[in-house]
């Protein structure tokens, strides 16, 4: 019943283990039953290649395995609550009401032994549980994201299947083009591959497959698009008009769909400003019951340190659930092409490029290659800016080691406290030397280099949609594809210009249309343009009048800018409501330390005398010391800062890393306000 996906070694042993268990799934389940039909389904659709008796099977050895273990722990764990006398036997009284002392005695004997047994029983249904749960979940947790990214990507997969369609081509060659179209189009392209397996493999009528995939595909919008597909072959309709109505009908749906997405995170941006504000009034009552002398030091230090960071990391799980990114890395993979852009696909930091073939066959390529990685190795030490704003990360090679030798410097030089005690005495410069120099020296660089990596991969997309137009009325002249590019780069200004002028001369010299186009996307690699710039490739191979092929594609595109000005538009909002709520808790928080506790000190100072206080702390009512609640307070709007500014990022372009500006610049108002008040 095994499937072999893996390593030799590994599906064995999971095979073996599933057949193990194979007759507790027989005596559990029925084969033909709504669970395991179901789960059949899911399978397919999170393309999982497991038969789903195996599948169930492993689950179910993985929950008992970990049921087992549980059960163990669960069992050890309470005799050893008795042993240790942690729980007494005395605390499970015996009921008075049984009127049979015999059975009172016999209650006592198995009273313990019982209670273990039945937490041994508790930890282990729970390890069984989680153990089947999970693996069951997994299916469905896959086929929910194949879902998304189809529904996200399905606009721009229509709009390729009309453009190809436009250049002439017929129903059969539409589908596999679509599969081959993976780098771009993704989970989309997936489906379509297994619609031409079952033609190419299995003999099946491509008719036949599409009903087939309708039926599997985890998507319910690409499942009507094939039926309605569908029709229109066995109908013998015209499947250019049918493509034209279904682009515009997605294009409608992209935009709906991002207005759902957006009013959610409308609700969840009034949801953070009052989940936020939570830990500040726990805070505030926990201050006044410590004046009323009832100290909750534990509740102080767990509201700081562990409540308000599960509360932004869980509220930043929770937008993830609904934000979405752009699907794919933006490369286009040339497949098909010359051996030189091949190599130019994989070259890197590492690999070398085109001569990388040719080593040791000559001496003369060996040679060569040493020189080439001499010369690579002078521009980077020539340009490294260059080289940090493609590679952003790549600066936490130098940054983090940086700030650790800072901070190593000032433990060892004595210029910082290394004690709790210390910090309490000196809470803004103990943690500006442990928090904020180190977040600085990381964060600093990494943010301006990634908003300069982010600023020059889009400054091709700004005006993509005109360029676009410009080069569909160029071409509608009867001009073909590269005089059209050069038209354009001519009377156009801004970079999206100045690579169409490179592509041109690129083809001049003898480089391949194709090939020039999938380097230029390569260079930039951002999803929208590579879906552009696949389709315009794909167009051109067929002929070099493509003009409604470039109108689709500037529709498409302006679709997309009109999408995301509605979404910069309203995340705009979110951020302003985050930003604003952390500024009003560090409002709150720094009026708090100088309005009421540094006036209750000073009220109790003069109360007690010159000799009521110690010279480092000066305590009040309940006993709290000042200087700790301020130093619980910077931690708190320091730990908000860093919460507040990724979630900002991530709400407003999905990607944490646009978040760091964001940080940088609360961290330092807190630091600064800080200052002045701690």
């Amino acid at each position: 019943m095994s499937l072999d996906t893996g390593p030799g070694s590994r599906l064995s042993s999971a095979g073996s283990v599933g057949d193990l268990f194979y007759p507790l799934f027989q005596w559990l389940f029925d084969a033909d039953g709504e669970f395991v039909t179901e789960m059949e389904t899911k399978l397919e659709q999170a393309r999982m290649p497991h038969t789903v008796e195996l599948y169930l099977s492993r689950a179910l050895a993985v929950g008992v395995l970990v049921g087992i273990v549980l059960w163990i722990t669960g069992t050890l764990l309470g005799y050893g609550m008795f042993t240790l006398g942690i729980v007494s036997s005395e605390t499970f009284s015996t009921s008075a009401n049984i009127p049979s002392e015999a059975l009172v005695g016999i209650i006592e004997r198995i009273k313990v032994p019982a209670i273990v047994g039945i937490t041994g029983l508790f930890f282990g249904a729970i390890g069984f549980a989680a153990g089947f749960g999970t693996l069951v979940a997994i299916p469905y947790s896959r086929a929910s994201d194949r879902k998304r990214e189809i529904n996200m990507l399905l606009s721009d997969s229509v709009s390729f299947m009309y453009a190809l369609s436009v250049g002439g081509l017929n129903q059969l060659e539409i589908l596999q083009a679509m599969a081959k179209a993976e780098d771009t189009y993704g989970e989309v392209a997936r489906e379509f591959q297994s619609i031409v397996a079952e033609t190419d493999y299995f003999g099946t009528d491509y008719r036949n497959a599409v009903q087939k995939q309708s039926t599997m595909t985890p998507s319910d919008e690409l499942s009507q698009f094939l039926a309605d597909m569908l029709s229109i072959i066995n109908s013998g309709g015209d499947m250019q008009q049918f493509l034209s109505d279904k682009k515009e009908k997605h294009m409608r749906t992209a935009k709906q769909e991002q207005e759902v997405t957006l009013e959610t995170l409308e609700l969840f941006g009034e949801m953070y400003m009052t989940l936020s504000l939570f830990p500040l009034l726990l805070i505030i009552i926990l201050v006044i019951m410590s004046m009323l002398g009832e100290a909750q030091d534990r509740l102080l230090y767990a509201t700081v340190y562990v409540l308000i960071p599960l509360t932004g990391v869980g509220f930043l799980v929770l937008v993830s659930t609904v934000k979405q990114d752009d699907p794919g890395d933006g490369y286009l993979e040339p497949a098909g092409g010359s051996e030189r852009m091949q190599q130019s696909y994989e070259e890197g930091l590492v690999h070398l490029g085109l001569v990388e073939s040719y080593v040791g066959q000559f001496g003369i390529f060996d040679r060569i290659h040493s020189r080439e990685g001499t010369h690579k190795t002078k521009q980077l030490l020539a340009h490294p800016h260059h080289f940090f704003r493609d590679n952003p990360l790549f600066t936490l090679a130098f940054s983090v080691p940086a700030a650790l030798v800072l901070v190593a410097i000032a433990v060892m030089t004595g210029v910082v406290p290394t004690a709790w005690d210390g910090m309490i005495q000196a809470p803004v410069w103990g943690t500006f030397v442990w928090v904020y120099l180190p977040l600085y020296v990381v964060l600093i660089p990494l943010g301006a280099f990634y908003e300069w990596n982010v600023r020059s991969r889009t400054a091709v997309t700004g005006n993509l949609s005109d360029t676009l137009r410009k080069l569909s009325s160029a071409n509608d002249t009867g001009q073909t594809l590269l005089e059209s590019i050069r038209s354009v780069s001519n009377t156009s200004s801004g970079k999206l210009a100045d690579e169409f002028e490179i592509m041109y001369a690129k083809v001049n010299y003898g480089v391949s249309l194709r090939d020039a186009i999938i380097e230029f996307n390569n260079r930039y690699h951002v999803p929208r343009l590579a879906r552009t710039m696949k389709l315009i490739s794909k167009a051109q191979e067929a002929s070099s009048q493509i003009s409604e092929v470039l109108t689709t594609a500037a529709q498409a595109s302006e679709n997309q800018d009109e999408i995301e000005r509605e979404r910069r538009s309203r995340t705009r909002m979110q951020v302003a409501i985050i930003l604003m709520t952390y500024l009003t808790l560090l409002g709150v928080m720094a009026i708090l330390k100088t309005q009421f506790l540094d006036v209750m000190s000073g009220l109790t100072q003069q109360a007690s005398g010159s000799g009521g206080s110690s010279a480092g702390s000066m305590q009040f009512a309940g006993g709290i010391d000042t200087n700790l609640l301020s130093l619980l307070f910077f931690h708190a709007v320091t730990i908000q800062a860093l919460l507040s500014g990724f979630i900002s990022g991530y709400i407003r372009t999905a990607d944490l890393l646009s978040g760091v500006k964001f940080v940088v610049v609360l961290q330092t108002i807190a630091v600064s306000v800080w200052l002045v008040v701690g």
